[in-house]
């Protein structure tokens, strides 16, 4: 009898899909694409932009710095050129009988004051009171009566700066003279009254002068102010002045020279982008500087001249 045999069972059908039978395998997921790794920032960007920064904020320092060395030191010496020559021209034109006596154009020299108590000598007075024109010295405000006229006179002059006339003017005494010389002739006034912003003069007297000035070197709101009466007979008043200016006011900022001063600070930058990327092609890097720096001086000056005016008129 011979021994049965067994069938040798295959391999499990393959899996077709077919819902009738088996499990369906799903395919694999696809690889998942590389991330790409972020490149890091150099570090010599870095330091690149810290340095530029850091340069910039040193070069902005040394602009105001240099500001307050101009009002301090330069400011006087643009005044005291300008007090010379209006000086000679004021002197010629009462020589000859044709400093105005009525209103002036502003910057026009309208009068001469000396107060010898406080060392205040030939000072000229400018017609207008805007902070340009109190750059030139004491001037005269528009809607009073010149010097030595008959009712009131009131002129301004800067504290601290541009030659500082009435640096001194708190220390007038009760007493003290103050003469005035224009196109009608020589005046005297007398010190008699003390004022300030709170309080300002106040006096009787029809024939008198109030001068003006801050009451404090620098950050102040407030003014100091002297009043006068005019000794003898007052001269004839032409009138026809205008009335109450609004640039005329103490402490005012003499706005309209915004515009100036940025188009004098877009000359100065434009000249020193000039000088960074083209000067040192046109010229060797010794002598690039040198021809640079005579305009460059011009134009800081200059924004620094139309900076200063938009300071408070008094200053």
């Amino acid at each position: 009898m011979s021994a049965p045999t067994l069938d040798k069972a295959g391999p499990p059908p393959a899996d077709d899909g077919d819902s009738s039978g088996g499990t369906r395998v799903l395919p694999p997921p696809p690889p998942e694409a590389p991330r790409r790794p972020r490149t890091p920032v150099p570090a010599s960007r870095g330091r690149s932009v810290l340095i530029r920064s850091a340069t910039a904020t040193t070069l902005l320092g040394f602009l105001l710095i240099g500001f307050v060395f101009f009002l301090l030191a330069f400011s006087g010496l643009q005044e005291g050129h300008f007090q010379s020559s209006a000086y000679r021209s004021f002197r010629n034109q009462l020589a000859t009988a044709v400093a105005p006596t009525g209103s002036a154009p502003d910057g026009t020299p309208v009068a001469v004051i000396d107060i010898p108590a406080i060392g205040l000598h030939q000072a000229v007075v400018v017609e207008g009171t805007t902070g340009r024109d109190l750059m030139r010295g004491p001037g005269h405000r528009r809607d009073t009566a010149l010097p030595g006229q008959s009712g009131v006179s009131v002129v301004y002059a800067r504290r601290s700066t541009f030659g500082a006339p009435f640096a001194d003017l708190s220390k007038l005494r009760v007493g003290d003279r103050i003469y005035t010389t224009t196109g009608q002739g020589r005046s005297v006034y007398t010190v008699n009254v003390y004022g300030s912003g709170d309080h300002p003069v106040s006096d009787p007297a029809a024939d008198r002068m109030v001068l003006v000035t801050a009451d404090s070197d620098w950050i102040t709101t407030s003014t100091v102010s002297i009043g006068a009466r005019l000794d003898g007979t007052a001269f004839a008043n032409p009138g026809g002045r205008p009335g109450t200016v609004p640039t005329d006011r103490a402490l005012a900022a003499d706005t309209a020279g915004l515009p100036a001063l940025q188009l004098w600070a877009l000359a100065l930058l434009a000249a020193v982008v000039l000088l960074v990327l083209r000067g040192r092609q046109w010229w060797p890097r010794g002598a690039a500087y040198p021809v640079f720096a005579p305009v460059l001086g011009v134009l800081l000056w200059s924004v620094y001249e139309s900076a200063a005016a938009l300071l408070p008129n008094l200053y």
